[in-house]
């Protein structure tokens, strides 16, 4: 699906075609005819266009025939229906400026750009550069707002870990320490991209918007420290909780282990003063509690000196 938008008088409106000065939102349902057709009317290369389907792709910016590509990753909510996949994973938004357009290109439907659209009113079309950094300030906040929900979500969990250890807890764990690796990955990827737009000039940027994208290098700088800083906190938890389930693990085997060896001690007299031979006393009227009481004694004792070694 295609979306044509101009800013004309503070105002969003929607066109039907490409003109100069708009910008154009390519969305999911993706159709190669589209693809083909917005390429030629706009003279695209067809691989700018396609940039955006591999989910995988890296941050990076590229150059044909004066038509410049910017691929940079964003964070969106995992809609898979797996329960083992992360929550969260990165997706690759690719913005093309033509000679009078900007074009984005989305595989998923994501909120940075729609924040972009919202403030779209406020935009200057003419500055096609300083488009391009707002939706970098969009995608910036995202990661942010994305990291500031993890935590939320992670202290909740290790909140109900402390109380009963479940598998369900610790799995919603191991997701969260997924999506902060996506999250790693991508902010790094993001902030080498716009450091090295600064350090060629790419967008041939002036004193304004340069100063605006070291502010928004130092923002995304600042996510990347929070994601590192809640994945060493996440994998610490996840060593403690580890230890913690062994150290119960070896406490209860040690207790069903001194419980096998007490209960070993009166099995084998019984077993004995069961056998189908001559037994002492096996006529007397006591032959029942004689076994039954020297269990009894030597379970005692067995128990006396476990308890005091336990003390110890």
């Amino acid at each position: 699906m295609i979306q044509y938008f101009k800013n004309i008088e503070h105002q969003i409106i929607a066109i039907d075609k490409p003109e100069d000065g708009a910008w154009i939102n390519v969305l999911p349902p993706l159709r190669q005819e589209e693809f083909t057709e917005l390429s030629e009317s706009l003279e695209i290369p067809i691989d700018f266009l396609k940039d955006s389907l591999d989910i995988d792709e890296r941050s990076r910016y590229e150059i044909d025939d004066n038509v410049k590509l910017i691929v940079i990753k964003t964070p969106t909510e995992n809609n898979s229906f797996n329960d083992s996949d992360a929550f969260y994973i990165t997706i690759p938004i690719c913005i093309i400026l033509t000679h009078n357009q900007i074009v984005t290109v989305n595989s998923f439907e994501n909120e940075a750009i729609k924040k972009f659209l919202n403030t779209f009113q406020n935009r200057n079309p003419a500055k096609k550069n300083m488009m391009v950094l707002k939706i970098f300030e969009k995608i910036t906040t995202n990661f942010q707002d994305y990291l500031k929900e993890i935590n939320l979500r992670r202290n909740t969990l290790e909140h109900k870990l402390y109380v009963a250890n479940r598998n369900e807890e610790l799995l919603q764990l191991m997701r969260i320490q997924k999506s902060l690796v996506y999250f790693l990955t991508a902010l790094r990827s993001n902030e080498l991209l716009m450091m090295k737009i600064v350090r060629t000039n790419f967008l041939q940027l002036n004193e304004e918007e340069k100063d605006f994208l070291d502010d928004l290098i130092v923002e995304t700088s600042q996510a990347l420290e929070m994601a590192n800083t809640y994945t060493n906190i996440l994998s610490s938890t996840l060593d403690a909780f580890a230890s913690i389930i062994s150290n119960n693990q070896n406490e209860v085997l040690k207790r069903l282990t001194t419980l096998t060896i007490v209960l070993t001690v009166p099995i084998l007299i019984a077993s004995i003063y069961g056998m189908n031979v001559p037994i002492p006393y096996k006529d007397t009227p006591y032959a029942f509690w004689i076994p039954v009481i020297i269990s009894l004694i030597i379970l005692a004792v067995v128990a006396w000196n476990y308890l005091k070694r336990a003390k110890k």
